[in-house]
This record gives structure tokens, C-alpha cells and sequence, in this order.
């Protein structure tokens, strides 16, 4: 499905409200001025406040990345998908339980790709 590009300043958060971060391995794409994110690149997320009951007390279960399942079909950037913002996504805990998917609240608007 075609959907804008993903980029290195773009702002997502885990399902919980953490904030996440690329860290891009692309130098060479750019869209205003950032790197593009591609599937290859990281995707984590700090500080995420999730924890699950376990009998009397708490267990820490925090998000700490997203695994995108869906990376653009028919373009490449130095021969790997980008991740659009509609590409689906799962944020992952250390022990890589699912989470929930990652909310996307801001993007760059003006490339678009599928």
C-alpha cells in the first residue's frame, strides 16, 4: 500500500507512549534533509513504562524496538525497502513478546512510495 517515506527524524512512539528512534545505516538518500529509513535499520524505543502482573508484584516488560512487517515493494534505497508509514509494525520487549504496534505521529509529507 503506498504511503510516505519514513525518515530518520520521523516521530513514532511504542504502543505505551514511549518515544523510538532510527538509527539509519543510509547516508547517501536524503528526504528533507534526512536520511531515508530503510528495513535494515534499527528502530528502538527508550523508556517505555510497560510492566505485566506476576503473582503478588510487577515484572518490567518495556518496549525497546519495532520489527516493521511491510517495506515498499517497488523501491529500493541502496538496494534495501524503505518503511513507509504505513508499513505495519510490532513493538517487541527485550524477550521479543509482542507489544502492540508502534503509533507514527509525524512524517515527512512529500515523498510518497509503494
Amino acid at each position: 500500500m503506498p504511503g510516505p517515506v519514513m525518515h530518520v527524524g520521523a516521530v513514532y512512539t511504542c504502543p505505551h507512549g514511549a518515544p523510538g528512534q532510527v538509527i539509519s545505516s543510509n547516508v547517501r538518500v536524503l528526504v528533507t534533509g534526512m536520511p531515508v529509513a530503510t528495513f535494515a535499520d534499527q528502530y528502538v524505543i527508550a523508556g517505555c513504562p510497560f510492566q505485566i502482573p506476576v503473582g503478588a508484584g510487577t515484572k518490567p516488560q518495556p518496549c525497546v524496538k519495532v520489527q516493521w512487517l511491510a517495506p515498499a515493494t517497488r523501491v529500493l534505497v541502496n538496494g534495501v525497502p524503505p518503511v513507509l508509514a504505513t508499513s505495519g509494525g510490532i513493538a517487541q520487549s527485550v524477550e521479543q513478546i509482542p507489544q502492540g504496534p508502534p503509533v507514527i505521529t509525524t512524517v515527512q509529507p512529500r515523498v510518497v512510495a509503494t
